[in-house]
């Protein structure tokens, strides 16, 4: 998936960690990037909060605040891929974050495959009968949380 010597595979990742470290999911988006967080066990994701993206000095700022209050020990990024599998302008642009998010916050990383999160969390938003509002105001931090919850599993 990448070239990256940071980012490793969900195995990789897995060992890289230290032990009772926690990973923390990103759903990186354009405008927000919504937050998930692995219990101790790294068996449950539970949904955190969304960052509005405003510059990435401020969103790398929140990330560190988090890192330290959460005990981090590596991040779960989304990888975007087409619905072929073929790399669009997403990738690259989760890629440029990943490598900067890198230069500020030297944790490991793993891509995890987010095709259809965002559908499915959709889905399931609109069967629990939530309203537009609501649904627009939680699906980043919930679509982090599946991408998480599918990486724990694989662990």
């Amino acid at each position: 998936m990448s070239q990256n010597s940071h980012v490793l595979s969900i195995q990789e990742l897995k060992d890289a960690i230290p032990k009772r470290k926690r990973l923390l999911g990103l759903d990186i988006g354009s405008k927000t990037i919504g937050l998930a967080l692995s219990d101790i066990m790294l068996m449950i994701a539970t949904p955190m909060e969304i960052i509005r993206r405003k510059r990435f000095k401020d969103d790398v700022a929140r990330l560190q605040e988090i890192v330290k209050s959460e005990d981090i020990g590596g991040f779960v990024l989304g990888w975007p891929v087409n619905m072929d599998g073929s790399e669009g302008p997403r990738c690259q642009s989760t890629r440029a974050f990943s490598e900067n998010l890198y230069e500020k916050i030297a944790l490991p990383q793993a891509f995890w495959d987010e095709r259809l999160s965002t559908a499915a969390v959709e889905r399931t938003l609109i069967e629990a009968d939530s309203s537009r509002a609501r649904r627009k105001e939680v699906v980043d931090k919930l679509a982090a949380s599946y991408i998480l919850q599918g990486a724990l599993h694989a662990l």
